[in-house]
C-alpha cells in the first residue's frame, strides 16, 4: 500500500508566516481609539472586536449600503441616543430593520417619562405592587405604558394612515407625525423615528404585530371598525426588503453591509431578502458583502439569531467573500462593545458621508425589481406547479439521485 507524502515543515509554515503578528505595546492614555484596538486587541473576543471595527470601518469607505439590524430592549438602554442616532445623522446608517418595541419605548422619554435603573434582585413582586415595569435593570412607571398608548392611538387616527401600507411607509408617517411633537414640545433629544424620518432612513419591522404599537392598532380596529382603514401589507412589505437590496447592488457603490446588533426576526428578516431574489424570483444576486454580528448566543444550537456568515452562505444570504474576509461574529453583549467602537468609528474622520436617504428612492427600487421579475416571468411561471408523485422517488435509479453524503 502506497504511503501518502508528507508535506514538508516549510510548506506547513507557509501560511502562518504570513499571518498578521500580534503586537501589544503598553498603554499611555495617549492613543486614539484605532491606535487602541490595532495593538491592544490581539486575541479572544478582543480580537473580534478589533476585526469588526475594520470591517465596520470597511463598509464606510467602500460606501456600501449599510443595512442595521437591531433586536432585544436596546432603546430602553439608550443605545440609539448614544450609537444609533449619531451614525444616522452622519450618514453611515443606510437602512433599519428592528422590532416594534425599540420604536414604542423610545416614545416614553418623548412625552415626559423617564427610564430609571433599578436592582433586578430587589423582587418582582413588589415591583408589580408599585406598578413598575421591570427590563433586566432598567424600570419605569406603568403611566409610561399608558400615556404611550394614547399617543400612537392618537397619532394612528390622523387621515395620512388610513390606507394599506408597507412597514417603511408606516414607520416614515409615525416619524413624521413624532417630529412635529417633538418640535412642538422643545424635545432636546430626538427620537430613533423622527431622526430616521428626518434623514430619509427607511425603518422594516418583520413581527410588527409582535409589539405594543401594532397593539394599540388592534384595540383602534374593535373599537372604530369601518372608519379605521389602517391595514399593513406584509407582502409588499418583504419585497420591499428585497428590492431594497437589488436596487442598492445596481447603483452607488454596489456593495452591500450587514451590522446585526442582536439576532432574531430582525436579523433573517433583512437577510431573507437575498434568497428571496436568488431562489424565489430568479434574481441572480451573491449575497451581503460584509456581515457583522455582535451577539451573546451560542452558535451550535441551530438558532438563527448566532448563525454565522458560513451558514448564512449555505443559503445564499452572504457572499463568498464576505464568509472569507468580510464576517465577524462578536460573542459580546451589544451594550458592553458596540458604544466603544461606535467612539472609535467616529475618532476617524475619513469615516463619514452623505445620507443615501434610500426612503426617497423605494418607489423606484419597487419598479427597478418588478421590471426585473417581469423579464422572468415565463420560467416563473413553471415553479407555480406541484405533483404528488414528485414528494418521494419512485424508483431504486430516483432514490439513488436524492442520496447525499457526508465525507
Amino acid at each position: 500500500m502506497a504511503k501518502t507524502p508528507t508535506p514538508k515543515k516549510s510548506s506547513l509554515r507557509a501560511a502562518y508566516a504570513n499571518a498578521r503578528k500580534a503586537d501589544p505595546r503598553p498603554i499611555t492614555g495617549k492613543e486614539k481609539p484605532a491606535e487602541l484596538l490595532a495593538h491592544a486587541f490581539s486575541a479572544y473576543v478582543g480580537r473580534q472586536e478589533r476585526t469588526a471595527f475594520e470591517l465596520m470601518q470597511q463598509s464606510v469607505q467602500q460606501d456600501a449600503s449599510i443595512f442595521l439590524t437591531l433586536s432585544g430592549a436596546m432603546t430602553p438602554a439608550g443605545l440609539h441616543q448614544s450609537c444609533l442616532i449619531p451614525l444616522v445623522e452622519k450618514g453611515i446608517i443606510s437602512a433599519i430593520t428592528t422590532t416594534g418595541a425599540n420604536l414604542y419605548h423610545d416614545a416614553h422619554r418623548i412625552i415626559g417619562h423617564g427610564i430609571r435603573e433599578v436592582n433586578p434582585n430587589a423582587g418582582d413582586l413588589q415591583y408589580r405592587l408599585a406598578r413598575i415595569i421591570r427590563i433586566y435593570d432598567l424600570g419605569f412607571w406603568e403611566e409610561a405604558l399608558l400615556d404611550t398608548d394614547r399617543l400612537f392611538s392618537a397619532i394612528l387616527r390622523q387621515p395620512q394612515f388610513q390606507k394599506k401600507m408597507t412597514t417603511p411607509e408606516f414607520h416614515y408617517l409615525l416619524g413624521k407625525a413624532i417630529h412635529g411633537i417633538e418640535k412642538e414640545l422643545g424635545v432636546k433629544q430626538p427620537s430613533l423615528l423622527s431622526t430616521c424620518y428626518k434623514h430619509g432612513v427607511p425603518i422594516w419591522v418583520g413581527a410588527v404585530q409582535d409589539g405594543s404599537i401594532f397593539l394599540n392598532v388592534v384595540k383602534l380596529k374593535r373599537l372604530l371598525g369601518a372608519e379605521f382603514k389602517f391595514e399593513l401589507d406584509i407582502n409588499d412589505d418583504v419585497f420591499s426588503m428585497a428590492a431594497m437590496q437589488h436596487y442598492c447592488r445596481h447603483n452607488g457603490s454596489g456593495k452591500l453591509a450587514i451590522w446585526i446588533l442582536g439576532g432574531g426576526v430582525p436579523k433573517n428578516y433583512t437577510l431573507q431578502g437575498e434568497p428571496l431574489l436568488d431562489q424565489i424570483l430568479n434574481v441572480p444576486t451573491s449575497g451581503f458583502d460584509i456581515d457583522v454580528q455582535f451577539c451573546v448566543d451560542p452558535v451550535d444550537n441551530g438558532a438563527l439569531s448566532s448563525c454565522p456568515a458560513g451558514e448564512g452562505h449555505t443559503w445564499g444570504k452572504v457572499s463568498v467573500e464576505a464568509v472569507e474576509t468580510g464576517s465577524m461574529y462578536v460573542h459580546c453583549d451589544v451594550t458592553a462593545v458596540f458604544p466603544w467602537l461606535t467612539h472609535a468609528l467616529f475618532s476617524e474622520p475619513k469615516n463619514k458621508r452623505k445620507p443615501m436617504r434610500l426612503m426617497d428612492k423605494m418607489d423606484d427600487a419597487v419598479k427597478f425589481l418588478d421590471a426585473d421579475v417581469k423579464k422572468r416571468s415565463k420560467s416563473l411561471m413553471k415553479t407555480l406547479d406541484w405533483s404528488v408523485e414528485e414528494a418521494e422517488p419512485s424508483t431504486k435509479k430516483d432514490a439513488k439521485a436524492h442520496d447525499s453524503f457526508v465525507r
